[in-house]
């Protein structure tokens, strides 16, 4: 094979020329990926796609004649195709992006309106990696994308909606599992890319009553896990918060961990708080899976209930490991249904899961213990 054939071709779609050419850069330094083309819009974005037929595409949410979602819609609509969102660390840039994650995109960008040279150069390593893995599953993730796609109305409208969009669920139906006998009081969530609609795919699956606090770390920037917050709480029977230092652990109520802090446990008597902080500073992800699920599994031992969904790499393996040595419960998405199979694999390979499951049905696993 010649290396032309080899390399993975990207269109990149942004108004700014300046963010086109640091992303075209910032690919092209690996030899295995080749920008084809670029546009400024959506239309111009939407015409590449179609003239070039590229293995995947970055698309700007902000931008003049056809914004990002409206030419995402169309896409998926017509030559569906991964995409991953270019998009500005900001309230409103955080729900267009849930919104198009929901439409089909497979990750995101996270963009500094100031200083966006050095993010680039920060993230490139990672997002090469990434967009390695989705291209190499490409074919599986656009065949999952039309399934689901005639179950939703995803596509349907022209513009940005002005609420949140329904969540986009597959057609698989919830096993009732029989009941399983292991005490669990806290379950402790881990996940990265493709995080959001998977979160989407369970937490609105869970009772009101459900009799135990979740806590979850997904790898985003800050502003973007308040919103994810707010969205999943609104299609939940559960609470769902952004994590505040000192929050108690309650049932009911899932917390997730602010974007660039940890979020750790720490108990007062019979009580468990959470406590959020920039500590430990050496590790790679704020939040870290591992950090939350180690002190979980420190205060809660073997009544903890790892879960390890969709992302790349392995974090979550260590701390998987701590719950499962002190006699936890652990769940691992499967690959057929993980954006990236990276996260669970690990916990696979290792040999340490009790339960590996499709995304539809994490949550009648995680019920079935109570």
């Amino acid at each position: 094979m010649t290396n032309t054939e080899s390399q993975i071709r990207i269109v990149v779609v942004d108004d700014s020329a300046f963010m086109r050419k640091a992303i075209t850069m910032m690919l092209e330094s690996d030899p295995q990926i080749k920008v084809v083309g670029s546009a400024s819009n959506g239309e111009e974005g939407i015409a590449r796609v179609k003239q070039l037929k590229p293995d995947l595409v970055t698309m700007d949410v902000e931008m003049p004649r056809m914004d990002g979602l409206t030419a995402l819609r169309q896409i998926m609509a017509t030559n569906p195709v991964p995409v991953m969102m270019v998009s500005s660390i900001t309230t409103d840039g955080a729900k267009a992006t849930l919104a198009a994650l929901e439409l089909g995109a497979v990750d995101f960008i996270p963009k500094q309106m100031s200083y966006v040279s050095l993010d680039i150069v920060k993230i490139k390593e990672e997002l090469v990696a990434k967009i390695k893995n989705i291209v190499s599953r490409k074919h599986i993730l656009m065949a999952r994308f039309r399934t689901r796609s005639s179950f939703s109305a995803a596509g349907k409208d022209s513009g940005q909606p002005s609420k949140p969009a329904p969540p986009v669920r597959t057609p698989t139906r919830s096993v009732i599992k029989a009941k399983r006998h292991h005490k669990i009081n806290i379950i402790a969530l881990g996940s990265s890319t493709g995080g959001p609609p998977a979160l989407q795919a369970v937490i609105p699956k869970l009772p009101r009553n459900l009799p135990v606090g979740m806590l979850i770390a997904q790898h985003m920037p800050e502003m973007f896990t308040k919103s994810l917050a707010e969205r999943l709480d609104g299609l939940s029977q559960v609470t769902v918060r952004e994590a505040s230092d000192g929050d108690a652990v309650e049932p009911g109520l899932v917390l997730i961990a602010p974007g660039g802090k940890h979020m750790t446990l720490r108990k007062y008597g019979g009580k468990a708080r959470v406590a959020v902080s920039d500590k430990p500073t050496d590790t790679l992800y704020h939040p870290c899976v591992d950090v939350m699920m180690n002190s979980v599994a420190e205060a809660y031992g073997g009544s903890t209930m790892g879960v390890v969904l969709t992302g790349m790499g392995s974090n979550g393996l260590e701390g998987s490991r701590n719950i499962k040595n002190k006699g936890g419960i652990l769940i691992a998405q499967d690959e057929a249904s993980c954006i990236v199979y990276g996260m669970p694999r690990a916990i696979v390979d290792a040999k340490i899961a009790d339960h590996v499951t499709s995304i539809d049905q994490v949550a009648s696993e995680i019920t079935s213990y109570f």
